[in-house]
């Protein structure tokens, strides 16, 4: 590498600005630091480079690098000179460098905060974004090093490098000078920066999975001469699914006489097929997958599927085989879903693509699918698959994909893809793991104010193969947290079913107000129950009787939906017995055409699966419609059950199915032709085999509605004229300086807290008795009379608190219990504190998870927080809005609005502490931990009886750094 003496004023090579970037067009590049070895990849890119490219960089005719440029351009000491290079494959496609601009009156060579800034890309690879993802780079690395100010010059007539720094969205200033345009912006993050950050990020991300998903070619790498296997069963499934582009098989030992199998063209390496592949499909073993993807990326893939295992799943040796299978495939520009991958899906027409171990091609429609776990994907499939069959278009997936170890390819980059596919109405989710919690709630939220966004999340600890930053937040406050975001959670995949095929068809309803009607008074009193135990508004039951016809339940279900005060409809029916008694056709061909004449309101059918109303309705989806009380030609569908494909998925499929996990099914709402793929806008009547799945489905929409219709107004974060920013940012500098990094004193937290407007009830210490009487009278009574020690802080049901001491009396007589009871004072920790108004007694944290970000967290204090788990969460930085939902989402919130009569406390005030303590931590990232326990809630203000802040330096924020894949 260097010598000591190219580096003896130079800092060590600063690894942590190696970063891997998607580009415009969805490819990948590595970005990294140019250091001296670097002197023939910079020659051979700039002679790779146009004329006129050159000519803009130097502002004169420029056609080779002299020595003395080589040297400057790849000697770095990293703080005032540095140069950046993006590269594919090793070599050079673009630089960026800066160079530090001396202060006034001092030497060129001292330390300022302006610097002059520089590109090149290469011709070929000019519109990819590479010159703004290398702007965001190296604007990171000018601000580590202390720079807060970039200039340019440009030529007039380079007006793509001129659009690179003006869409940047950093607050610029621009000239026009002797010909040239100057232009100068602050390095400072602003919100169209970072808008402008995400927005690219988007584009980026959304169009590298889609090359995985939408290729024109495909091979597939290790298809067995025999029939059988997995790299033979998925060139089986492509085959059989209609795949619409042009399919290879590759397998090195095929013989030399072997010219196509199963139809497809053969070849012994990807290297020997004409015209260009879009996407692999590796199915070797592990051994032998570095030399398929160094052959892929040589000859232009775009793409891996890995579907061989034996990597981090396997343990620590193949944890970097995994890792060195990353590096090698993003050396090239190629992303990979895997491994250890189930595969991938799209049934779009024009694609038809089954790159997966999926034997069976699912239902064109609009649900996209992910799942880690192949064995879920698999259930996931089949229930879909099963739902009822023929109603092509409604529940119906769009796309799969399964993640495997998700070494890549990540639930985040998927989402971003599905975050504007016009093919895709509703997402389903199952995560075994989040790599990126921070970056996933701020996807899901942008996902979920377009579409619904439906997740199970694993419990337990996350799969070896996946690597992912630990949390240490409790799973149900990730849960809430995703809630906040947006994120339809449920608890198990047949919830996710569920809920997936209500909203894939069905409106949102308006509010939580609900009509039942049926045939059968239980079912109805069992539903009415279920509404209640979920939080909706349910309606008395209508019970037709069992003696009901077609005619009845149209009749009702088209006067339920016309009522103003209903906005959801479960309809409950059992078979009826006897002599004109509607059938199962006739039935669903009611409820069909009640439903499409009031398209607003979701409707949902709780039926006893004792006849063949569950096939009726989905027979009715794919029937000419019919007057009401006849019955439609076709009696149902066939149910093609998918063949197995691996013993995972024979064991799926040999599971019976309760009744309780059916899938539901469905009936559409149209007037089109039976023959027609179901139309956009079709309605589609799910169907339930128990209750409290229609209802806890019905619940999930209902709850999904009112965020959405919340989400268009998130509120704002308040400003605050009395807190004093800038002395809190050189209190913390301060006490982090004297090595203060753990919990501060009691005097710093309260200085700390009153810069921001929020005030502690002062607490003198009171090592004796006489020490307690002296603090009492500098009080004034009443006081209270606290044990602070460990075990017994808050804990005023030991009677480690004694209150409303009204004299000098009171106060010796409690502290002599106490140190009778637990001890000596030196043990107990005595305080004295003035009393403050009678309240409800809540408590407030705040704490920044090394995964998640900073958590806003608000509870009741004592029994409530501590063994309920009774708290509810939100990230930071919190509006006004949020504050006011923070403070109502506690199951023990009507304590604080008048209980049984009690008086409402100050709930304003409490939720301006809210707000206060978010700012506190949102603008002080050095600030890791607040606790205010316990915060007195009176009827008028709020009252903080107990405080501690945490410091230390502040964790890295990666959701602020410029856009880079997540590092292997």
């Amino acid at each position: 590498m260097q010598s000591p003496a190219d580096r003896h004023d130079r800092h060590e090579y600063p690894a942590h600005w190696e970063a891997d970037v998607v580009l415009r067009d969805g490819g990948t590049a590595r970005i990294r630091p140019i250091t001296v070895d670097d002197a023939d990849r910079l020659i051979s890119f700039y002679e790779q480079v146009s004329d006129e490219s050159k000519y803009y960089r130097f502002f004169a005719p420029y056609p080779r690098l002299s020595a003395k440029d080589v040297h400057r351009f790849t000697h770095h000491d990293f703080v005032d000179r540095v140069g950046l290079a993006a590269t594919i494959g090793g070599e050079f496609i673009a630089t960026v460098r800066y160079d530090r601009i001396g202060a006034d009156g001092l030497p060129a060579s001292a330390p300022a905060d302006e610097a002059e800034v520089a590109f090149l890309v290469q011709d070929a690879h000019q519109g990819r974004g590479v010159a703004s993802a290398l702007l965001e780079h190296i604007a990171a690395v000018a601000r580590e090093r202390g720079i807060r100010r970039f200039a340019a010059e440009v030529l007039p007539a380079n007006t793509k490098m001129i659009k690179v720094f003006t869409d940047a969205g950093y607050t610029q200033q621009r000239s026009f000078e002797d010909g040239v345009v100057r232009l100068e912006f602050d390095l400072e993050p602003t919100d169209r920066s970072v808008a402008v950050q995400h927005a690219r990020e988007q584009r980026a991300e959304a169009r590298s999975v889609r090359r995985l998903l939408a290729p024109g070619s495909v091979a597939v790498v290790g298809v067995g001469r025999a029939p059988g296997g997995v790299g033979r069963s998925v060139l089986g499934n492509l085959r059989d699914a209609g795949y619409t582009g042009s399919l290879h098989a590759v397998n090195q030992a095929f013989p030399e006489d072997l010219k196509e199998v199963d139809g497809v063209p053969a070849y012994h390496s990807v290297r020997d097929i004409e015209g260009a592949v879009d996407l692999a499909v590796v199915a070797v073993p592990a051994d032998h997958v570095p030399t398929v993807v160094s052959e892929c990326g040589e000859h232009g893939v775009q793409g891996l599927v890995v579907l061989s295992a034996g990597y981090a799943e396997s343990g620590p040796e193949g944890r970097e085989r995994q890792r060195a299978l990353v590096r090698l495939a993003r050396a090239y520009g190629m992303r990979i879903i895997g491994p250890n991958a189930f595969g991938v899906i799209n049934t779009a027409p024009d694609v038809r693509l089954n790159a997966s171990l999926a034997p069976e091609m699912p239902r064109p429609g609009r649900i996209g699918l992910f799942a880690q776990s192949g064995a879920i994907g698999i259930a996931l499939l089949s229930r879909l698959h099963r739902r009822g069959g023929g109603v092509t278009g409604v529940t119906g997936v769009s796309t799969f994909v399964s993640a495997g170890n998700r070494a890549d390819v990540s639930g985040n980059d998927v989402l971003q893809y599905w975050y504007d596919d016009p093919e895709t109405d509703v997402v389903l989710m199952y995560l075994e793991s989040i790599g990126n919690p921070r970056k996933f709630t701020r996807l899901a939220r942008r996902t979920a104010a377009a579409k619904p966004l439906v997740v199970v999340q694993g419990v337990g600890s996350a799969p070896q193969g996946h690597a992912v930053r630990a949390t240490r937040l409790p799973h149900e406050t990730v849960s809430a947290l995703l809630r906040q975001a947006g994120v339809i959670r449920v608890d198990t995949i047949t919830e996710l079913v569920d809920a997936g095929l209500l909203l894939a068809r069905q409106p949102l309803p308006a509010g939580p107000r609900v009509a039942i009607l049926g045939n059968s008074e239980s079912l109805g009193v069992l539903t009415y129950d279920r509404c209640l135990a979920e939080g909706l508004r349910p309606s008395h039951p209508l019970d037709l009787t069992t003696a009901a016809t077609a005619e009845d339940f149209h009749r009702a279900l088209s006067r339920a939906l016309a009522d103003e005060t209903c906005d959801a409809v479960v309809v409950a029916a059992i078979p009826a017995i006897g002599e004109g008694s509607p059938g199962d056709a006739e039935l669903a061909e009611a409820l069909r055409s009640a439903a499409a004449a009031v398209p607003g309101k979701p409707v949902l059918v709780v039926h006893v699966e004792l006849g063949g109303l569950a096939e009726a309705l989905s027979a009715a989806a794919s029937t000419a419609p019919q007057a009401v009380g006849k019955a439609p030609g076709a009696a149902g569908v066939a149910h093609p059950h998918p063949r197995s494909a691996s013993p995972e998925h024979r064991l799926v499929e040999r599971l019976p199915t309760p009744e309780a996990e059916r899938p539901p099914t469905a009936v559409a709402a149209s007037d089109e032709s039976p023959e027609s793929p179901t139309p956009e806008g079709t309605r589609l009547i799910p169907a339930y085999p128990a209750a409290e799945r229609a209802v806890r489905a019905l619940a999930e929409a209902v709850r999904y509605g009112q965020w959405q219709r919340e989400a268009a107004d998130p509120g704002k974060v308040p400003e605050y004229d009395d807190i004093d920013e800038k002395g809190a940012a050189q209190l913390i500098g301060g006490l982090l300086e004297r090595g203060q990094g753990l919990s501060i004193g009691e005097a710093e937290t309260c200085e700390l807290l009153d810069m921001y407007g929020i005030r502690v009830r002062r607490a003198l210490p009171a090592p004796t008795p006489d020490a307690a009487a002296e603090a009492a009278r500098a009080l004034g009574y009443p006081v209270a009379l606290k044990a602070t020690a460990p075990h017994l802080r808050h804990r005023a049901d030991l009677g480690g608190v004694r209150l409303d001491l009204a004299d000098e009396e009171q106060l010796r007589r409690s502290y002599a219990e106490l140190t009778e009871l637990f001890g000596r004072p030196e043990e107990l920790r005595p305080v004295v504190q003035g009393m403050a108004p009678r309240g409800v007694d809540t408590v407030v944290r705040a704490v920044i998870d090394p995964a998640a970000g900073a958590v806003l967290s608000f509870g009741l204090a004592g029994a409530a927080s501590q063994l309920l788990g009774d708290m509810a969460h939100r990230l930071v930085p919190v509006t006004d809005r949020e504050a006011t939902s923070l403070v109502r989402s506690i199951r023990t919130a009507p304590l604080l609005f008048g209980w049984r009569g009690s008086t409402p406390v100050d709930t304003p005030a409490l939720e301006e502490l809210l707000l206060r303590v978010s700012r506190l931590v949102d603008d002080h990232p050095e600030v890791v931990a607040v606790t205010l326990e316990p915060v007195v809630v009176a009827q008028q203000g709020v009252s903080v009886l107990g405080a501690t802040v945490r410091l230390a330096p502040p964790p890295a924020r990666d959701d602020l750094g410029p856009r880079t894949l997540p590092a292997y």
